[in-house]
């Protein structure tokens, strides 16, 4: 039961977070958005993903890991309703930040979980669990986008629809979550480690910024992917789906194929390896230019294994401070993300609007949306050179893991 939660969680979560793909460029149009305002809007959205994680451990102290489970696939769901309900740029916001604080709730509860029920092949386990986050991911661009192009009765099926059926999901990993025995943190020390103890160690700050970076190009595809083939190429909503779609296939096979590399060569190695390839894959797919879009995609093989692999090393490195340790790494990885989503709108619309002036508002765009993608494959870059530097601290030491 404890398995099935969080496969099944993880593969809700992967649904949840990756329709908006197919819907935000819907949503930009109907609510008339710029891009600067999607950038808010998912900034926004991620502070709720931020608020959950600096509660989240003090609500698994009180009332347990299966109940925090439970309430976060509820919010879930309630948040699939108000979207649904939502017909203005605030009152969506509001329900997406819900819903965010919902994801937040239950990444750090899966992660928490995990790392006390897989103590062996901890790289390999973590990836596995995350395998069902890429699954789901791969299908829902194409399932928003495909449910997009129906009708039921004469109604067409719009992205409220879509949100409202597919968070409606968030009901079933609750059944294992209710049916289950869940494990203690098995050291009553365990959460309550002090805060500076954590914070002194050099370590953590590492593993913050390996996070923050790897995380914003991991998540930036998600939300900008789609908009970018569709306005930079012309490419229509279900193809570019499509395109997004095997971004999460290519991702999703990684995770699965090279959790047991990360065991293997190690998970400091593995992370400064991949999330080179996926930067340098990024930046070529904007180099190529539309015949290489598929390098997008490419690029999900490389910064697929690199949140698994660091929740796989904090979990072997804090066995007796996971908990803690979790919490104040994804709460501080959260405000990069934040920051990361408002950056990425920022420079889209600051270019677009400078050449715009000079060159046209075709030329414009196009110049805007690369270089919101080339700040992606950056932010991929930067996280293997985080890591560098975390390498040669723990080799010195003799705790590379």
């Amino acid at each position: 039961m404890q398995l099935l939660t969080v496969f099944i969680g993880f593969l809700i979560f992967g649904f949840s977070e990756n329709i908006k793909g197919p819907a935000i460029p819907r949503i930009q149009l109907e609510l008339g958005l710029d891009e600067m305002r999607i950038g808010t809007l998912l900034s926004l959205n991620s502070l709720g993903y931020l608020l959950a994680c600096s509660f989240t451990a003090y609500l698994i102290r009180k009332i347990g890991i299966k109940t925090v489970c439970l309430l976060s696939f509820g919010s879930m769901v309630v948040s699939g309703v108000l979207i649904f309900l939502s017909r203005s740029y605030p009152a969506l916001s509001g329900s997406f930040f819900l819903m965010y604080v919902g994801n937040g709730m239950l990444e750090i509860g899966l992660a928490v979980l995990g790392a006390r029920i897989f103590v062996r092949n901890t790289g390999t386990m973590m990836n596995l669990s995350h395998f069902f986050y890429g699954l789901s991911s791969t299908v829902a661009p194409m399932i928003a986008s495909g449910l997009m192009t129906l009708s039921i009765g004469g109604r067409a099926i719009d992205w409220r629809d879509v949100y409202l059926l597919i968070l409606s999901l968030a009901v079933l990993p609750m059944i294992p979550a209710i049916a289950g025995k869940f494990p203690s943190s098995g050291n009553s020390e365990d959460d309550r480690i002090p805060l500076r103890t954590i914070a002194a160690d050099p370590v953590i700050w590492m593993l913050i910024a390996i996070l923050s970076f790897g995380v914003i190009s991991e998540m930036a595809v998600g939300g900008w992917l789609v908009n970018f083939l569709e306005k930079a190429y012309g490419w229509n909503g279900t193809t570019a789906a499509g395109m997004l779609s095997v971004f999460f296939l290519c991702f999703t096979f990684a995770r699965l194929f090279l959790g047991p590399v990360t065991d293997k060569i190690g998970f400091t190695l593995s992370v400064i390896v991949f999330s080179a390839l996926s930067g340098l894959l990024t930046f070529a797919a904007i180099a190529v230019g539309e015949p290489g879009a598929f390098l997008f995609a490419a690029a999900g093989i490389g910064i697929a294994p690199i949140y698994p692999t660091v929740m796989a090393l904090i979990a072997q490195r804090y066995r007796k401070g996971g908990d803690t340790a979790i919490t104040f790494i994804v709460t501080l990885m959260g405000v990069s993300s934040v920051i990361g989503n408002y950056v990425i709108g920022a420079i889209i619309t600051g270019i677009k609007n400078i050449v715009t002036s000079s060159h046209g508002a075709e030329s414009g765009l196009l110049l805007g949306l690369q270089a919101g993608y080339v700040f992606i494959g950056l932010c991929a870059l930067l996280c293997s050179l985080s890591a560098v530097p975390l390498y040669r601290y723990l080799k010195k030491r003799g705790e590379l893991l």
